[in-house]
């Protein structure tokens, strides 16, 4: 079932999450989303846990910005996230090597 709304994709994060591909992380990963339904939301991964909070961290280890229409095609596998990157659809600051792993983490 496709998923068609911004925060419904955030609310499921943690059920999807996979302490076993987070061993050893302590970061935050923030998501710009933009357009309609977008929001600003961080992801704290630490001790193999995963909390996610609306707004922007101070100081995130890695973000993501994209419109909403991109991220709900990220998350419903219309399109991935280096075709996103490559496109210019998706734009990512910081850990580069982080943000290879998100879809590891949270196999949505």
């Amino acid at each position: 079932m496709a998923l068609t709304d911004v925060k419904e994709v955030f609310s499921k994060m943690p059920e999807v999450f996979s302490p076993s591909a987070a061993q050893g992380l302590d970061v935050v990963i923030q998501y710009n989303i933009t357009g309609e339904g977008g929001g600003n939301w961080n992801v704290t991964i630490k001790d193999g846990a995963c909390q996610i909070q609306k707004g922007s961290h101070d100081s995130p280890t890695v973000t993501l910005t994209m419109s909403s229409e991109t991220w709900l095609s990220i998350v419903n596998k219309e399109i991935n996230r280096m075709q996103a990157f490559m496109s210019g659809q998706l734009k990512v600051s910081g850990d580069m090597m982080l943000a290879q792993r998100i879809e590891q983490l949270f196999p949505l």
